[in-house]
């Protein structure tokens, strides 16, 4: 059983730093503190067919994950997909990313969860509190983009 989880923000800033910012998937730990670590293979500019590895910790469980950028269509979307197996997975996730008139860019981000193995039961509860934590996390990354990216 898959499920999903969104937020929608407004990012003071252009489309094109803002996709930028979130392209650089080493950024993730500045607004998602369940990432402990993050690095990019191979090293340089995101592409489709890079992979981000990251330690990150759940419920007080560290685990490994593996994420692989699957699509980049600049500026407006990005597309992942998780290769690691722990119990609950992001099966796809993305940014989707609009201009708006007055310059700024409202970004949608989304992840489809999927439980394996005995995470088929825990995968409702995961998303459960991602869905109750989804309006907090999209203003972790209007805070973070921001305060990155030099106006």
């Amino acid at each position: 059983m898959a499920t999903q989880f969104e937020a929608t923000v407004e990012i003071d800033r252009p489309i094109a730093e803002v996709f930028a910012y979130l392209a650089d998937g080493e950024h993730d730990p500045e607004f998602s503190p369940r990432v402990m670590t993050i690095e990019k293979s191979p090293a340089g500019p995101t592409a489709v067919g890079t992979v981000f590895r990251s330690t990150v910790k759940d419920a007080g469980m560290k685990t490994r994950r593996e994420f692989r950028i699957k699509e980049l269509a600049t500026p407006t979307r990005i597309r992942w997909e998780e290769l690691s197996k722990n119990l609950v997975t992001a099966a796809e996730g993305g940014y989707d990313l609009e201009a708006t008139a007055d310059g700024t860019t409202k970004v949608r981000i989304f992840n489809v969860l999927e439980g394996h193995g005995i995470g088929k039961l825990l995968v409702g509860f995961a998303a459960g509190a991602a869905r109750k934590d989804a309006p907090a996390f999209g203003q972790r990354i209007k805070a973070a983009a921001e305060a990155s990216i030099a106006r």
